[in-house]
């Protein structure tokens, strides 16, 4: 209850056993079942979580980061923009050396809306520290709207793309969401949403 707590997930009624494996959803059962067990946080790994709009990607890290939680692992929700804007506030306070450290002792860091607003210089150098604080050591879940071959483009700096996409993609997980959005049949299967 304490970890969940604190992870503050934007979704924490989510859990992978209510998880919709229907056709078409491009959800690899084998992978759901070896992330269900954990291994990939013992093992450091990040996990990139792809797909359009409504396809369930923020509601499936807040399942794993639920999971997660279970297991007895430290685990954190934020979104890119609101992480960037705070770590931006503490340059001008002076407690960016330890927001980074508390985010470098998080098992499972979950950073939602990847490439989601265009990013200025300090931005790019900040995200290259969170990531380079992780890598080797802690897992994160990202997930973007945006493809990751896109993402070099969005990082908009060749050397910190290159940088910070060698730190997270070489030992990472892949799940690509597929189909329409999940909102939208929410809405159609429960006219009081309409």
């Amino acid at each position: 209850d304490r970890l969940l707590k604190q992870a503050k997930l934007k979704q924490p009624q989510a859990c992978l056993e209510d998880l919709d494996h229907r056709p078409g959803r491009g959800l690899d059962k084998a992978l759901i079942a070896s992330l269900a067990n954990g291994d990939w946080i013992r093992q450091a790994h990040a996990l990139l979580i792809g797909g359009a709009t409504g396809t369930g990607k923020t509601w499936l890290a807040c399942a794993l980061g639920q999971q997660a939680c279970r297991q007895g692992f430290s685990t954190f929700y934020v979104r890119v923009p609101r992480l960037l804007d705070s770590i931006r506030i503490t340059h001008g306070d002076g407690s960016f050396g330890k927001r980074l450290a508390q985010l470098a002792r998080i098992d499972v860091l979950i950073l939602d809306d990847w490439g989601l607003t265009p990013l200025d210089q300090s931005a790019r150098h900040d995200l290259l520290e969170v990531i380079d604080d992780r890598v080797g050591s802690r897992s994160t879940i990202i997930t973007s709207q945006l493809p990751i071959e896109h993402w070099h483009g969005w990082l908009n700096d060749p050397t910190l793309a290159d940088a910070i996409l060698d730190r997270l993609v070489h030992q990472s997980y892949r799940l690509i969401l597929k189909g329409e959005s999940l909102r939208k049949k929410d809405r159609q299967n429960d006219p009081k949403k309409a």
